[in-house]
């Protein structure tokens, strides 16, 4: 049997674009999808904002099935960071279902949700290319990535050129700014008297650990203690 779930989004998404995220799209995904209201409700308590998130997720799913049948091998990391955020995109078909959910999610009770889905799909697509960071690290580079994403959907969405051209050239800038950024953060390492300044601050970042190595409590991350 399907889940339930997905036809409703299947039945939500014509109706998107002309109504939004909204009760009136989930009572029409209800009506067409011919599943009983009172199932609807249980698969979506929140109605188009839980077919909104999973229209996000369903995106995420096909960037991960195409980031892995994908030839990276001969890119450059900058490359293959580009390239999952390429395929997060081209995974979408209809931009205006986007769009609507981008007005969702900047609502400030929904703000928090659209924050989680953007880490998530940065998150999905680091463990992809293989990081292995396990200090303050494997967040930087999920904030940093965050925001090169946010930016790019937002220029993605009013896009009109051939084969949104500008926006994988407008992705490319952003990827660049950060590369630098990166550059410098190792030529500070590498200075003698720069290095030794950072020492302290490089220090306190390495005992931050990512949420995966914490396993007491519900918190975000860890921090590990000195050893004596």
């Amino acid at each position: 049997m399907s889940d339930p779930k997905h036809l409703l989004l299947d039945a939500a998404l014509p109706h998107v674009p002309f109504d939004g995220w909204t009760e009136a799209t989930f009572k029409a995904a209800v009506s067409d999808s011919s599943i009983e209201p009172t199932v609807a409700r249980a698969v979506c308590p929140r109605g188009a904002v839980d077919l909104a998130v999973a229209y996000h997720q369903q995106g995420d799913r096909q960037m991960l099935a195409a980031l892995k049948s994908a030839d990276l091998n001969e890119m450059r990391f900058r490359d293959r960071i580009a390239h999952a955020v390429r395929l997060r995109l081209e995974a979408v078909e209809d931009k205006e279902a986007v769009r609507r959910a981008t007005t969702l999610f900047a609502l400030p009770h929904h703000a928090p949700e659209g924050a989680k889905l953007i880490w998530a799909t940065v998150d999905q697509i680091w463990n992809a290319l293989g990081d292995t960071s396990d200090d303050f690290n494997w967040y930087s580079k999920r904030m940093t990535l965050s925001g090169v994403y946010s930016a790019t959907v937002l220029f993605w969405l009013g896009d009109t050129s051939e084969g949104h051209a500008a926006t994988w050239a407008f992705l490319d800038r952003r990827i660049d700014n950060v590369m630098q950024i990166e550059k410098v953060k190792a030529q500070v390492n590498k200075n003698p008297a720069l290095s030794k300044l950072m020492a302290g601050p490089n220090w306190l970042m390495g005992r931050i650990k990512p949420p995966a190595r914490f396993s007491k409590g519900d918190f975000p991350g860890s921090w590990t203690a000195p050893r004596d």
